[in-house]
């Protein structure tokens, strides 16, 4: 993949950072619902989202149980 300095190249974070807002947003939570339902704090939700922290794969797990989704869902790329 070819990239310039003015476009990132899309990486696993951003692309699960996109997701999560994308999936959360479809089923009409906010971020605490979202956070609640995965048992995390509602400011990690928001890192997550603003692509500010890493998640572990047990968290992209809960996540996925908490959208109903499987969790490749949260590692798919961006349809062109």
């Amino acid at each position: 993949m070819v990239t310039t300095d003015s476009q990132p190249p899309d990486d696993a974070r951003q692309r699960i950072s996109r997701n999560i807002k994308a999936l959360r947003k479809a089923h009409g939570l906010s971020q605490e619902q979202l956070a609640e339902r995965a048992d995390f704090h509602r400011t990690y939700v928001s890192q997550l989202e603003r692509c500010v922290t890493n998640i572990s794969i047990d968290g992209l797990n809960r996540l996925a149980t908490a959208l109903e989704v499987d969790v490749l869902e949260l590692l798919k790329p961006p349809e062109d």
